[in-house]
This record gives structure tokens, sequence and C-alpha cells, in this order.
């Protein structure tokens, strides 16, 4: 059985797995509760035919990224001072652990007030789903630091500029990318009720819209894209991590076989 421990064997069979149980379920329930997948691919050529399917793809995935990159930008020199300053700590720390526990959904309508309906509410929501995790494996990173490496920096003449720059944020950096890929589904998260509410395009809205004509294909058109755009950015900041990041003990290299 160790030929089902190969990637190119195991792969396969689960996905078909999936779609079998998959088509089980609609043929069990019917198409109008759980539709197939010949029906969802059907479902997703009629989207793409108009164009709304990747227009809305393109209209969520812009509004992600540009949360995200905004929030982890931001989050991750907070995180840096408040482990670094004691007493910005002392005030810092039971604030972020209050806050972190009230989910971006719950500002949906708040943030709808303070930016109004367009672009700044979403992107806005989105970077608060982003900050909290990032700053807070950020802090988790400074105060993991020993205490040793910073005294031999010193010990060498090295200000505090330069043991921030040399010793800090390198032993951070695994702290730090884990944040920010945590951060990145939260984020995915955040838009999807974002657009479900405030908004009338994204794939949000299409799954969300799509009760009203209880297109349950066009529902699993718009999770399966979901999936697709987390799946890639994930491995795209994968990829970055282990080519550009890997010497901060990161992830390592992919050894070749």
């Amino acid at each position: 059985m160790r030929w089902l421990e190969k990637k190119w064997v195991s792969i396969p069979l689960l996905w078909v797995t999936v779609i079998l149980i998959w088509q089980l379920g609609a043929m069990l329930y019917g198409p109008d509760v759980i539709p197939g997948p010949w029906d969802t691919i059907l479902g997703a050529r009629e989207l793409i035919a108009d164009g709304t399917l990747m227009q809305y793809i393109g209209i969520s995935f812009t509004r992600v990224l540009a949360g995200w990159v905004l929030g982890s930008v931001i989050a991750i020199p907070v995180g840096l001072i408040i482990g670094k300053v004691h007493m910005i700590r002392l005030f810092a720390e039971p604030f972020l652990n209050f806050i972190r526990f009230i989910p971006p959904i719950a500002f949906i309508t708040l943030f709808l007030v303070w930016f109004g309906i367009g672009e700044q509410s979403k992107i806005a929501l989105i970077m608060y789903a982003t900050f909290f995790i990032v700053v807070l494996n950020t802090l988790t990173g400074v105060l993991s630091i020993e205490e040793d490496k910073i005294r031999s920096a010193r010990s060498m003449g090295a200000n505090e500029w330069q043991i921030l720059l040399h010793v800090v944020v390198p032993a951070t950096t695994p702290y730090i990318f884990t944040g920010v890929r945590l951060a990145m589904g939260t984020s995915y998260m955040a838009i999807i009720g974002a657009e479900m509410i405030a908004s009338n395009e994204g794939v949000g809205y299409l799954i969300w819209n799509s009760r009203l004509f209880f297109r349950t294909d066009w529902i699993f058109v718009g999770l399966i894209s979901l999936g697709f755009m987390g799946f890639l950015t994930d491995r795209l900041f994968n990829w970055f991590g282990r080519s550009v990041l890997y010497r901060y003990g990161v992830i390592g290299r992919t050894k070749r076989v």
C-alpha cells in the first residue's frame, strides 16, 4: 500500500473521491439543493460567458489584496514597536487581547457609517481583519528572541537601531510570515461578509444574490472560486517565502530528487 503515499496517486484519488461523494449527494437531494459537478460546470460556463464571474473574482481579489497589504504594512512596525518598548506593551497588550476577539463582520455596520458604502469600508474591514493577527504574531516573535542575542549585539557596539534591523527583524521574520499568511484567510472571510451585506459586485455578492433566483449552482461556483482564489494566493505567498525568505528559516528550500 506504499504506492498510496505518492502524491501523484494520493492527490488525484482524493479529488476523485470528493467528486464522487459530491455527485452522490446531488443524486440523493436533487440539483436544486446540491447541484452536481456537471451542473456546477454549466453554471460556471454561463457566468463566464457573460463576463460576470471573472469580473467579480477580479473585484474581490483587488479588495482583499489592497486591505491585506495595507493592514500588514501597518501591523508589522506596530508589532515590532510594541514588542521592543516595554511601556507601550504594558498599555497595548491588554487592548489587543480584548479587541482581537471581536470578529471583523461585527464591524461591518460601523464601517459603513464611518467610511460609506464604497471601497473604503470594505478595504478598512480587511485591514482590521489583517492588523491584529499580524501584530500579535509579530509581537510573539519579538518576545521569543533570546536575550543573549541582544546582549551579544550590544557587547559588539550595536546601537538599538542596528539591533532592531540585524537581530530582531531577522529573528521575527518567521512569525511575521506566519501572521501575514494567516491574515490572508481571515481577509477572504471578511470580504465575503462585506460583499454580502453592502456591495453590488464581488464573489460574496454573487453567492448572496444567487439565493434570490434559487441558483444553487451559482452558489457552488462562487464557493469554488473562493477556494481557488485562496489556494492560488497562498501558493504564491508560499513560493515567495521559499524563494526569498528561506535564509530566515521561514520555509526550507524544496529538495530536488
